[in-house]
């Protein structure tokens, strides 16, 4: 039997801890779909990682890998254990894990910025950079620990037999105690961006005021190889590159330091999945036999910050703080659009509290994207703010279940509204996913089963698609894509696990108590597979 045969051939659903409430059945229309993607992810394999794209992408991609880990838990356990392995290998001395760990026998010119652009292994030599890996000198999204644990559950024995929860467990606390200690840089215990594109919505509309103070790198000074992959009009435009990459070399020239560079956000999506994380490290460090609480409380206290810094009444949802909107701790910057510091928080009064250290002239950003709705996934959320965010999800700003199927990454009503370009409105798949955790999380088990169907739906229909047009589900960027071959798997795969019904009413209860932790639930043991 060949590789993809024997990974194809196990598709037999097994119960998984810290995953929402199953549906019944899988529809029998769908019983090629496991084959085809297990061929996706078989074929980005590169022999230690998998690809998000042979061609637009062609080296290991963070968050992508530890989404691509959820779906191969379903047809190999231990490729997913090396997935996650390998990224980790690459991680710097300071903790962080970079967003790209570059594959030697990739032609330089295949990716920009590659990697005699990041220069880690010398310019990142203080921050601990690998000496014999060469990296990108950014981060994304800290997926990780979510990802370890479902792996892990998928086969424990597997796991416990070779120790894998117990060489990445300090990895995983090293990356997690770099994010809340280094980039802490609004002095509330939120985690900041340094560039777009570690929050992994490289274009979103909400960067255009804080990218708006960057000064561009000149045309003539790089050559972008995505465009010889993928459409212009589905891509970032060259005035955007010209600042992420300003961005990224202002911080490399500066030794990869954190602090002092003109770009920082709070973002809702990046914080609210360092706290999905940190409930996993909780359950991980139980496996291994230490306490989890502290991992539990942490998550408590940065639920109840994310809610003060950023939820905006008003809007339904978290909107990203602008941290450099009166310029940068060099005095450079002008002032940008958005509320105010002094704008509605959690009850329509300040953002923080009265002592709650801040950064003079940081603002909300008025932009209403995926971003602040995937916080639905934290099972410690107020239940009228996940109540008011189930609405923002259907009301006209995203329409979920009127007029789109997949979740839009940007608002409907925005003026920077674009279906095909990027994250400037496409649907994704791998927020679709997050987002169906989210629902079936906090009850809302009808409208999870309509964006479950849709994700299974709509990456039947595209050859896995990169993302589609929200509206008419037509494919853009690339086919076959990874995460989208993964999550698809993992959705088709619905483990039957029964939780407790969080009922999303009007109540003003502002908390859920520490012991109603919902998915992230010590009673949640998983279980072998059948």
């Amino acid at each position: 039997m060949d590789r993809t045969a024997q990974l194809t051939a196990r598709s037999t659903p097994y119960e998984t801890a810290y995953d929402p409430p199953a549906t019944a059945t899988t529809p029998a229309t769908t019983t090629s779909l496991h084959t085809r993607a297990a061929r996706v992810l078989e074929a980005n394999w590169t022999g230690a990682s998998t690809v998000p794209s042979r061609d637009l992408y062609p080296h290991q991609w963070s968050w992508d890998s530890a989404f691509i880990a959820i779906g191969l838990r379903h047809v190999s356990p231990r490729r997913a254990q090396t997935e996650l392995e390998t990224l980790l290998a690459a991680q710097w001395g300071d903790g962080r894990v970079p967003h790209i760990v570059f594959n030697p026998s990739v032609p330089l010119d295949a990716y920009f910025p590659s990697p005699d652009f990041w220069r880690s292994s010398t310019a990142g030599r203080t921050a601990g950079a690998p000496g014999t890996l060469q990296t990108s000198g950014i981060v994304q999204p800290p997926v990780h620990a979510l990802a370890a644990w479902l792996v892990h559950r998928a086969d424990p024995e597997l796991s416990r037999a070779r120790g894998f929860l117990a060489r990445v467990h300090p990895r995983l606390a090293a990356w997690h105690r770099y994010l809340l200690h280094r980039r802490d840089l609004g002095g509330a215990g939120l985690v900041s961006v340094v560039h777009p594109w570690e929050q992994g919505m490289d274009n979103s509309p909400c960067w255009d005021a804080p990218l708006a103070r960057i000064t561009p790198a000149p045309a003539r000074s790089f050559r972008r190889a995505d465009l010889d992959h993928g459409a212009a009009e589905d891509r970032p435009t060259d005035l955007d590159y010209g600042r992420y990459v300003r961005l990224a070399a202002d911080y490399r020239d500066a030794g990869y330091a954190d602090g002092g560079g003109e770009f920082a956000v709070e973002d809702p999506a990046f914080n609210a999945l360092l706290i999905a994380s940190e409930y996993a490290l909780a359950r991980i460090a139980e496996e291994l036999g230490a306490t989890g609480s502290a991992h539990r409380a942490r998550a408590q206290r940065l639920t109840a910050t994310l809610v003060e810094r950023l939820w905006d009444a008003e809007a339904g949802m978290f909107l990203c703080r602008d941290l450099r909107a009166g310029g940068t701790p060099s005095g450079r910057g002008v002032s940008g659009s958005g509320r105010s510091d002094s704008g509605r928080g959690a009850s329509g009064s300040g953002a923080g509290g009265e002592d709650e250290p801040r950064v003079p002239g940081s603002r909300l950003l008025p932009e209403r994207a995926v971003s602040g709705l995937v916080p639905l996934i934290l099972p410690g959320l107020p239940r009228d703010i996940a109540a008011a965010l189930v609405r923002t999800l259907r009301g006209p700003h995203f329409s979920v279940g009127d007029r789109t199927r997949l979740v839009p990454s940007y608002d409907l009503l925005g003026e920077a509204f674009d279906p095909h370009r990027y994250w400037r409105g496409p649907a994704w798949f791998n927020t679709g996913w997050l987002l169906e955790r989210g629902l079936r999380t906090h009850g809302e088990t009808a409208a999870a089963e309509a964006l479950r169907r849709a994700v299974l739906d709509l990456a039947d229909a595209t050859d896995f698609a990169e993302y589609v047009d929200p509206y008419t589900g037509a494919p853009c960027g690339a086919t076959g894509f990874g995460w989208t071959a993964a999550l698809t798997l993992d959705l088709y795969h619905r483990p039957a696990v029964r939780h407790a019904r969080q009922h999303l009413d009007k109540s003003t209860q502002r908390v859920v108590p520490p012991t109603d932790t919902g998915t992230f639930d010590r009673s949640d043991r998983g279980g072998h597979r059948g």
